[in-house]
């Protein structure tokens, strides 16, 4: 019986770090990260790795040639051992974006993004799943920046880059920090909620709390519009109570001098564990000379991700407002 190949990949990743774990005594993430960087140099690269356990790594590797793989096998393949390795030691923002929600994301990058080249920023990158999904999906040459404070999950964006071959240029910090970044045309982010804790650095922000901490979504999306050249997008992945929050007037107050409100996606309510949990994709486009608010917004409810009928009807319903709305 042929074994697929997402599967192929998933058992090398798998079994290579459970010995890694061992023989190095860290915990499956970073072992995973281990193997990802052996499988993509072609060699065992940690020095304290016992003869025995070298050679049985090396035929395991040796069992699989990257080539015969597309990118989304990759991705698909070292996504599902992430999530084994986070089940076991999960924090609750390192959750992965669902697969049909990236696929969305992709869908509308590509759609908003008439240029054929352009630079796209994730603040908040974690494991480089939402970034590469995109980058797979679109036929388009696109540079990538990418950042993270988490020194393991950015250690993980970039052996799943190398693995698949995308030039993402990462840097480990916290996003909320000053950036040495050109301006991009483009910004993808499942932002991080909750509170920033660091509120001598949230001073620097318009979206800035009264009193008390400031939402970390909020100052995301202010950094991440500061950094986003006029007239650029941004697509964020939103809770549903955004704007019913004690903080939503600022936002609201932010955006209208700073944005225009391109559309909002209610994601399916069946996608997650309560209502409370639910998200929205909001898609914003920086104001600038010449930019002009569309003549209504992409508003939707979204059906079940997996209906392919009620979805293909919604994207007829989004291409026609791009008929509508961008000629």
């Amino acid at each position: 019986m042929k074994i697929a190949p997402v599967e192929q990949l998933f058992t090398l990743f798998n079994e290579t770090a459970l010995v890694l774990q061992e023989e190095l005594s860290c915990t499956y993430l970073e072992a995973l990260a281990e193997t990802g960087e052996n499988l993509f140099h072609g060699s065992i690269l940690q020095e304290e790795v016992s003869e025995i356990t070298e050679k049985r790594l090396n035929k395991q590797y040796k069992e699989i040639n990257l080539d015969n793989f597309t990118k989304e096998e990759i991705r698909k393949a070292y996504q599902l051992v992430i999530l084994k390795g986070m089940k076991e030691n999960v924090q609750p923002n390192h959750q992965m974006t669902p697969d049909s929600v990236g696929m969305l994301i992709s869908y509308l990058v590509d759609k908003f993004m008439a240029q054929s080249s352009f630079r796209l920023l994730d603040p908040a990158i974690g494991t480089g799943n939402l970034v590469t999904t995109v980058l797979n999906q679109l036929q388009k040459n696109v540079q990538s920046i990418g950042i993270d404070i988490d020194d393991l999950l950015i250690k993980l964006a970039y052996v799943n880059a190398n693995l698949q071959e995308h030039p993402i240029e990462l840097f480990n910090q916290d996003s909320l920090e000053p950036l040495f970044i050109d301006p991009v045309d483009a910004v993808i982010a499942d932002l991080p909620v909750g509170y920033y804790p660091n509120d001598v650095r949230a001073l620097d922000y318009k979206l800035k709390a009264e009193k008390g901490h400031s939402y970390a979504h909020h100052l995301f999306m202010e950094q991440s519009v500061r950094h986003t050249k006029s007239g650029g997008y941004l697509f964020f992945i939103i809770p549903n109570g955004l704007f019913e929050s004690d903080q939503a007037h600022q936002l609201r107050d932010f955006f209208k001098e700073e944005v225009i409100i391109q559309g909002v996606l209610q994601l399916p309510i069946s996608m997650f564990k309560n209502k409370n949990a639910a998200k929205s994709i909001l898609i914003l486009q920086k104001k600038g000379e010449g930019i002009a608010a569309p003549k209504q917004a992409l508003l939707a409810n979204l059906p079940s991700l997996s209906s392919a009928v009620e979805m293909d009807n919604i994207l007829k319903k989004i291409d026609k407002w791009f008929q509508d709305n961008k000629r």
